[in-house]
């Protein structure tokens, strides 16, 4: 039935001939069966609140790095023990100086041991030879 019509309706109907056609004009919005609701603007919103809470935060713990920097932590300076000086030997052993309430000691450190090899008075704290 389709092969009788003429082709010139043919290309009327498939190109929305003049039957029924708009003019170049008018334009068709299809209708939404949704309404939506408009959205409130007024007050904070929870990103602002939440980005405002993250800068708080980052700027408390740039201050507290910063303070921890200028200022040594509490109990530093009143260690009883301390490593004054290391020196290494090879092959992951090493000879330390190590303080104590005042006192020195030369300790001898390598894979498994450590080991007591003298202590140190005061004249050789400081870095003279024994006579």
């Amino acid at each position: 039935m389709i092969a009788r019509w003429p082709k010139f309706l043919l290309v009327a109907l498939l190109v929305g001939g003049p039957a029924g056609a708009a003019d170049d004009a008018t334009v068709f919005v299809p209708k939404s069966s949704r309404t939506e609701a408009p959205v409130k603007t007024e007050g904070p919103t929870l990103n602002s609140i939440s980005l405002l809470l993250g800068v708080a935060l980052a700027g408390v713990g740039g201050w507290l790095v910063l303070r921890n920097r200028r200022h040594p932590a509490i109990g530093r300076d009143q260690r009883a023990l301390a490593v004054d000086e290391t020196r290494s030997l090879g092959n992951r052993q090493y000879l330390v100086v190590a303080s104590y309430a005042g006192r020195k000691f030369l300790i001898g450190v390598c894979p498994g041991r450590i080991e007591l090899l003298a202590p140190l008075d005061g004249a050789d704290a400081v870095g003279r030879p024994r006579e």
